[in-house]
């Protein structure tokens, strides 16, 4: 089983339109809602390609029995602990017409002490049997940014190798734990280290901790700096669409291939290839398999 931990679980809402018209009204065409916060989207397309996988995390409210619900009906095991306070919505408006999404993300709700302390007696019991964990996305008000420090200290005394995928101070100072793997984008390695440039950037992250880390790049596809080599990897086409979850598949695809132990050169092509097929899906945390499958043969791998 691979545990997806989404601390902050959202509500996604899907807005398609055809042309975005800023400062002016827009007319929807269509409206999608789901469960999401990119824990969740990382497990869906885990559970698409086949792996056993367990959502757990936060929830609040009516807004977070609705989260629960929709991720039962999409046939994932959760274990959600309840926490006071409304879990956030967030907001995607996807562009047909500029092939591209612009987010809005609400906060979260605050996570009293009490609240905290029962998710860590869950966490701590919800590792054993896992094969590995992914810890991804932002952290909601209350808590503090050692908490993913925190969660890969715990999973690595239990044997359990971790994926981490956290922005700002968070993956700052997640990465001093020594997970196995770190996945920022560009904008969140910035944020993290103050480099622009992708592969010095996944150097520093490497020197403060982290076993490897992978740099997306959007339609530029992925730097790795592993203990086994450096990589650019890169796809043949640009694709267009929703790219909101193009992350979340690219990190499924890296804790699949960890688990698998699979070689970096093959783990870095599916990362590219499945965050591809994903940009062509109109929700996050779907991906287009038959596109994956055609993708995956075409992906440029060079060692650096």
């Amino acid at each position: 089983m691979i545990l997806c931990v989404t601390l902050n679980a959202a509500l996604d809402v899907t807005y398609s339109v055809d042309e975005v018209r800023w400062h002016a009204g827009n007319r929807v065409a269509a409206v999608a809602q789901r469960a999401g916060g990119k824990g969740v989207n990382v497990a869906r397309v885990l559970h698409t390609l086949g792996e056993d996988v367990l959502v757990t995390g936060l929830v609040g409210g009516d807004t977070g029995a609705q989260i629960r619900a929709d991720v039962q009906a999409a046939g994932l095991a959760e274990a959600f602990q309840d926490v006071t306070g409304e879990s956030r919505r967030t907001v995607a408006v996807v562009d047909a017409a500029a092939g591209d999404a612009t987010g809005f993300w609400e906060p979260g709700p605050p996570v009293a002490p009490d609240d905290w302390a029962r998710f860590l007696d869950r966490y701590d019991g919800l590792l054993t049997g896992a094969r590995a964990v992914v810890l991804t996305g932002s952290l909601p008000p209350g808590l503090s940014p050692e908490v993913y420090a925190d969660l890969v200290h715990r999973a690595r005394k239990a044997g359990v190798p971790v994926v981490l995928d956290a922005d700002a101070e968070a993956l700052a100072v997640g990465v001093s734990a020594e997970p196995d793997i770190v996945k920022p984008n560009v904008d969140e390695l910035r944020r993290a280290t103050g480099f622009t440039d992708r592969l010095p950037g996944a150097e520093a992250l490497r020197a403060q901790g982290a076993r490897a880390v992978v740099v997306s790049a959007g339609p530029d596809g992925l730097i790795a700096s592993t203990p086994d080599g450096r990589w650019a990897a890169r796809p043949q086409d640009r694709v267009s669409g929703n790219p909101t979850g193009a992350g979340d598949a690219s990190v499924a695809a890296l804790v699949r291939g960890l688990v698998a132990d699979t070689s970096w050169p093959e783990r870095l092509a599916d990362a590219v290839a499945l965050s591809a097929s994903a940009v062509l899906r109109p929700l996050a945390g779907d991906v287009d398999l038959a596109a994956y499958r055609r993708f995956r043969d075409t992906v440029s791998i060079e060692e650096i």
